[in-house]
């Protein structure tokens, strides 16, 4: 039996001290890191295109927004039942390849003039879905290729990178919004989904999948299993109704925020990235603390605080006047605030959601979670450019940055917040799970 300083453990994933000697695990980080710089890239740069450039109104943005979220609620359980069946690396391989067409196409149409409100319509439909395929694949993955000692630590790596796309992705964006074109900020989204392509290309490992009977269950019947499952576990039932009432609320708030900024507090397309983009750098040291928080003072605790403080911040925006330097000087600071504790908040409940659930049920375990944590943004978007209209901008800011609030509530009055230091046991696989993944 290997000794726990072994390169490899006996089940062919990197042991503790060789995770990034590990080019599998290199390749995953960087792929998932230019998919994320690719993703924060585009979700600044088309929504400002609809308002700066196609001067599209509080209501077209939020239906811009929530068709670019609808594949969530469409598709995440399909695409998680789905995922369980196949490897994970074929599936982020051809979602990138798609995503790269597909704002690929857009920055030629803009650079002919021809992307209007209708095309801009299909290309955000298009890349919401097939981030679909890739963040439920993504989040299956990991626990294939590390040991579960090293879930925390490899989510904290990942999560890490994601922030740092937070930082550069917006604004980058903002920045060529700015100073070239929108179609040229959409070219170098193209070009970060081609390189997660690249990356992720070179995983492998091969990735055993779960036995394949001579009739394999309905994908009816693989979905009522992972909402059952889900359902059934007290805490993957809270994450999901903590994740519901935030995203909901934050989808809202976010096409408020993308009103406000440039509308009421005249902030210029740079200032606005930079402002987006200051949730990287507090994203970065919530990665950093949760690889060490939950072990020191529980997984609860660092939860439920986390979740407070963050989700709070955005209670000071509505505040705000002018686009001095002490306005942008605030959102930077609010901006911070919410990525560290957003983010300690991400990777404590991953590593939560991956320690209870068998490895034959992570993808549908994660679609479901997403379905009903995400499911309900595109409304939550319509809902922000309904209140922007008929209520202003900062009254609904304001509305919305206090239906945060409900995400911390919701885990002070359940189990989640007593967990303690240690992360809950896994249980075995039975019919209903399949076996490990090897």
């Amino acid at each position: 039996m290997p000794s726990p300083s072994s390169a490899v453990s006996d089940s062919g994933r990197p042991a503790p001290s060789s995770l990034w000697r590990d080019r599998d695990f290199r390749s995953l980080w960087l792929g998932q890191t230019s998919s994320q710089l690719g993703e924060h890239t585009s979700l600044l740069v088309l929504p400002l295109f609809a308002v700066l450039t196609l001067d599209a109104d509080a209501g077209q943005l939020g239906v811009l927004r929530a068709v670019g979220q609808a594949p969530i609620l469409l598709l995440s359980l399909l695409v998680g039942a789905w995922v369980d069946r196949w490897r994970t690396r074929t599936v982020m391989v051809l979602s990138d390849a798609g995503r790269t067409l597909a704002l690929g196409a857009a920055a030629l149409a803009g650079l002919l003039g021809l992307l209007g409100l209708p095309a801009l319509f299909v290309v955000v439909f298009a890349v919401g879905a097939l981030s679909v395929f890739f963040d439920v694949a993504y989040q299956s993955s990991l626990v294939r290729l590390v040991r579960r000692d090293q879930l925390v630590r490899g989510n904290s790596a990942l999560e890490g990178s994601r922030s740092a796309a937070q930082i550069g992705g917006p604004a980058l964006g903002g920045a060529l919004v700015s100073l070239l074109s929108a179609p040229f900020a959409a070219a170098c989204g193209a070009l970060f989904f081609a390189l997660s392509f690249l990356s992720i290309r070179r995983i492998r490992r091969i990735e055993s999948v779960p036995e394949r009977s001579e009739r394999p269950p309905r994908i009816g019947r693989r979905i009522h299993e992972g909402l059952r499952f889900v359902v059934g576990d007290t805490s993957l039932r809270t994450v999901c109704l903590a994740s519901a009432a935030f995203q909901f609320s934050f989808a809202a708030l976010m096409t408020v925020y993308l009103l406000f900024l440039p509308r009421e507090l005249h902030l210029s397309g740079s200032e606005v990235g930079l402002s987006l983009a200051a949730t990287g750098p507090g994203a970065l040291l919530g990665s950093e603390l949760a690889a060490r928080l939950p072990g020191r003072f529980g997984y609860g605790a660092v939860l439920l605080s986390a979740a407070a403080v963050g989700d709070g911040a955005f209670l000071w925006v509505p505040a705000l006047h002018g686009s001095s330097a002490v306005t942008v000087a605030a959102l930077l600071a609010v901006g911070f605030v919410f990525g560290a504790g957003g983010q300690l908040v991400n990777v404590t409940v991953m590593a939560v959601r991956q320690a209870v659930t068998p490895d034959g049920m992570q993808g549908r375990a994660a679609a479901t979670i997403t379905f009903v944590g995400m499911g309900l943004t595109p409304l939550g978007s319509l809902l922000g450019g309904f209140l922007a209209q008929e209520w202003g901008l900062r009254t609904s800011l304001l509305v919305t940055a206090a239906g945060m609030l409900l995400s911390p509530v919701v885990m002070a009055l359940s189990p989640l917040a007593r967990l303690g230091r240690t992360l809950p046991a896994r249980p075995a696989p039975g019919p209903s799970t399949g076996r490990p993944f090897a």
